[in-house]
């Protein structure tokens, strides 16, 4: 049995983090019904943002955070369309949302509304800048909340360079994982308790939790971003190989390491060199980067493939500095199911699977979601609509039946 099974998650989410939650409690068993207005949720359409292409037969930009989801659409402004919200909403136990605050409000569905009617229900929250403050009510990406205000980009910047150019949705996806954390939390308590509660994560929130050592220890004068010919620990950083591919060195313990490591790297001059094998004297100086400039020297004298073969045979932890299409060729991330197969009719495509494994549960379904509105009709019959209602609501505009991608 799934951990969640049983459990009935109704969604009113678009693009990222919020909708992924969802395709994670999806994964683990629950129901999850997705609500989209008439004109569908955006991220039905960011393939080209992405670069990526999108058909009713292949949508992966959108299927990423909308797997294992029934679709209904409905007029969310019209009465009949917040009546078969409402009635959705009583036979659920999680609702799940990245609609702002005073939107919710004027439709009907925010917490303080939801809780009134439905005391069991947990109202989970996606956010850009949390609750309170002068920008509760301010839209918000990733990019924006999480990478940038959040701290991420001036953090982990190469001082002197320009920010990183992270791949789409960065702190969505993490933001995501921890809104599913907290969902999984209030249903615990629900079950000792009896009462639903009110779960929000902000990506700004995320953001700052995630730089904690950074966060903690700038008040320490521990200064942020750095640069790689500052590090404290020249055996901690990044380095360049001779075939242009980056590789990234973790040996903390640098005063035991030095020799070890001069040696292995064509610099035995340099053993018991006092100079430069005692960590400390050297930042004391201030001539950590002379040291990098002699690490700089050695690996480029080597390819990506033979540092990693030197450092692994050596039992010394290095890696290389993946790119997507070398993630694609690990054996390690294939043989852990961190990736999957998702079949669409004409290619196989590679999927990142959620971080979250159950050794009761066996590997998650990945169920591709359908065409906006597809299952409207279907979730309002179980609802308890009739045939009339039902044509009638379609009719009104409240409710929408299938549609393809291209009339969005």
């Amino acid at each position: 049995m799934k951990p969640l099974e049983g459990i009935r998650v109704v969604d009113l989410t678009t693009y990222l983090a919020a909708p992924t939650t969802v395709r994670v409690l999806g994964e683990w068993g629950a129901e999850c019904i997705k609500i989209e207005p008439p004109k569908g949720d955006p991220a039905r359409t960011q393939g080209a943002v992405f670069n990526m292409p999108y058909s009713d037969e292949e949508n992966l930009a959108f299927d990423v955070a909308n797997l294992n989801k029934k679709f209904v659409t409905l007029d969310l402004k019209t009465e009949t369309g917040r009546e078969v919200a409402y009635r959705l909403l009583e036979r659920a136990d999680v609702f799940v949302t990245s609609t702002r605050t005073k939107s919710l409000k004027k439709m009907g569905l925010d917490y303080d509304t939801l809780k009134e009617k439905f005391p069991r229900l947990v109202f989970a929250q996606i956010l850009g800048y949390g609750e309170k403050g002068p920008e509760k009510d301010s839209a918000g990406f990733d990019v924006t909340c999480y990478m940038a205000r959040g701290g991420v980009f001036g953090t982990t910047v190469n001082r002197g360079d320009a920010p990183m150019i992270p791949t789409n949705g960065f702190g969505d996806f993490q933001a995501s994982m921890v809104l599913a954390s907290g969902v999984c939390a209030a249903l615990y308590n629900r079950a000792r308790t009896g009462c639903g509660d009110k779960v929000t994560v902000s990506l700004l929130h995320a953001a700052t939790f995630m730089l904690s050592t950074g966060i903690i220890s700038a008040q320490y004068g521990n200064p942020y971003p750095k640069n790689r010919r500052e590090v404290i620990n020249p055996f901690n950083n990044v380095y360049r190989t001779g075939d242009d591919k980056w590789i990234v060195i973790c040996c903390p313990e640098y005063d035991r390491d030095f020799n070890r490591l001069m040696t292995l790297l064509g610099r035995a001059d340099l053993v018991d060199s006092p100079e430069y094998s005692n960590c400390a004297e050297v930042n004391a100086r201030g001539e950590i980067g002379k040291v990098v400039d002699i690490l700089d020297e050695c690996f480029a004298r080597l390819t990506q493939k033979e540092a990693l073969a030197l450092f692994k045979q050596n039992d010394l932890p290095c890696e290389a500095a993946h790119e997507p299409l070398d993630i694609y060729e690990d054996e390690q991330v294939w043989a852990n199911d961190f990736l999957t197969k998702i079949h669409y009719p004409n290619a196989e495509r590679n999927l990142a699977t959620n971080p979250v494994c159950f050794a009761s549960m066996g590997k998650p379904e990945y169920i591709v979601g359908g065409r906006q509105g597809e299952h409207t009709v279907s979730v309002m019959r179980e609802l308890g609509y009739s045939a009339e209602e039902i044509d009638r609501a379609i009719r009104e505009g409240a409710v929408e039946d299938a549609k393809p991608l291209k009339r969005l």
